[in-house]
């Protein structure tokens, strides 16, 4: 013998009818901390927090990043004759 039952409910319902909590207010509480941690990380890493996370670390820092795009771009090769 075969029974098939079918029951047509939301989760919400079958939830209560089991008599377990509620966790919604809980999944929403989480999910609007974990957001909110979410954008503060990707302001950390938007490219002007980390130039001047970066610039405020050293002050000749600036100096150097300038001395190596030239060098990166085949133009610092009159200034490496100079500082010999």
């Amino acid at each position: 013998m075969k029974v098939n039952v079918e029951i047509d409910c939301t989760p919400l319902e079958a939830r209560q009818f089991f008599g377990l909590p509620d966790v919604q207010p809980m999944q929403t509480a989480v999910m609007d901390k974990l957001q909110s941690q979410m954008m503060d990380n990707i302001k950390k890493v938007s490219p002007e927090a980390l130039m001047q996370s970066w610039l405020t670390f050293d002050p000749k820092i600036a100096e150097r990043f300038s001395d190596m795009f030239v060098t990166m771009a085949g133009l610092g090769g009159a200034r490496s004759a100079d500082k010999k």
